[in-house]
């Protein structure tokens, strides 16, 4: 609650919010070229109001932000890492603007899907959410490349990026229980076979749930992949059985991926001591291509929930 008092209001519409609407909460620095597509994407999935954390961009993405009907923005120029990666001044908006309503926290290059997406709006997922008194729904972070070179196609402000980064890795993933906090931990794909090759264990973890129906006494624990109250964390049935889930497309490996790894690298404001963009910024200056033999090319939700992805589960 301290560091949500470092954000200042830039833009600030949540009077027009309605008491059903679905909110968009995401933090972002010098992402201005993603914002088109972003909120074009979300728009169009049935998102009313978006909430933007501004981190000290100098790219005009502030300024964007602000002229959107849709959009409340707030700026910081507080420290990404001491704010628990963002978390903190997320935590805070969430509490204060997003009770009672279903609220998805995402990153400017994650692309949520879920079953039935391409028939059924976001807002039919909720109901079945609330019809079935499920309060949080899990998405696990599913990295998209393209094939070849990652700087080889230059991405456009408003392009699609899965039209670039259109493959991924359909295995390779190990799943663990979180004992302290009864979450999944779910690590592979290309990051892990690519940069953490000899290391699998300090891989980034890909399991989050990043759609919940908030109450103001909750909150997240470490970026989306784990909240409190810890019964939220059960999104997957102990059982044998399986819960309806969905996927977060992850389209960090575009043209601009080496300049940021850079610029992250640089600002040391991530997890660890940023050794995750230490292993990045090392490869990508000898072999930025992330495509193998096994990497399948993404065509839509059905395939995923065949490769067991994702799932529908009980919903019809």
């Amino acid at each position: 609650m301290r560091k949500s008092r470092q954000l200042k209001p830039v833009a600030n519409r949540t009077d027009r919010i309605r008491p059903s609407d679905l909110l968009v909460f995401c933090t972002a620095r010098n992402e201005g070229i993603r914002l088109p597509y972003f909120l074009k994407y979300y728009r169009d999935m049935g998102v009313n109001h978006f909430f933007f954390v501004d981190n000290d961009s100098t790219d005009g993405s502030l300024d964007y932000l602000s002229r959107q009907e849709d959009v409340s923005v707030w700026a910081t120029h507080g420290s990404y890492k001491r704010s628990r990666f963002g978390m903190d001044w997320i935590n805070g908006l969430l509490r204060k603007y997003a009770h009672g309503h279903w609220a998805l926290t995402v990153d400017p290059d994650e692309f949520f899907l879920y079953p039935f997406c391409d028939t059924r709006p976001l807002r039919a997922l909720t109901d079945w959410l609330d019809a079935s008194t499920i309060k949080s729904f899990s998405a696990m972070l599913l990295d998209m490349y393209p094939k070849g070179r990652i700087d080889a196609q230059p991405y456009v402000a408003g392009q699609n990026p899965l039209d670039i980064a259109s493959w991924f890795d359909a295995g390779n993933y190990a799943i663990s229980r979180n004992n302290r906090f009864g979450n999944l931990w779910i690590q592979g794909g290309p990051r892990a076979r690519a940069f953490f090759a000899d290391t699998p264990e300090r891989a980034p973890a890909l399991n989050k749930i990043p759609l919940v129906k908030w109450h103001r006494r909750y909150a997240y624990v470490s970026s989306t992949h784990m909240l409190l109250p810890r019964g939220l964390n059960l999104v997957y049935d102990e059982w044998g059985g399986e819960k309806a889930s969905g996927l977060l497309l992850h389209t960090k490996f575009l043209d601009t991926f080496g300049q940021k790894a850079a610029e992250e690298l640089k600002r040391r404001q991530h997890y660890a001591g940023s050794t995750e963009y230490l292993a990045y910024h090392a490869r990508i200056q000898h072999d930025p291509d992330l495509w193998c033999k096994w990497s399948e090319k993404y065509i839509n939700w059905r395939q995923l929930e065949i490769l067991g992805l994702m799932s529908k589960g009980n919903w019809a």
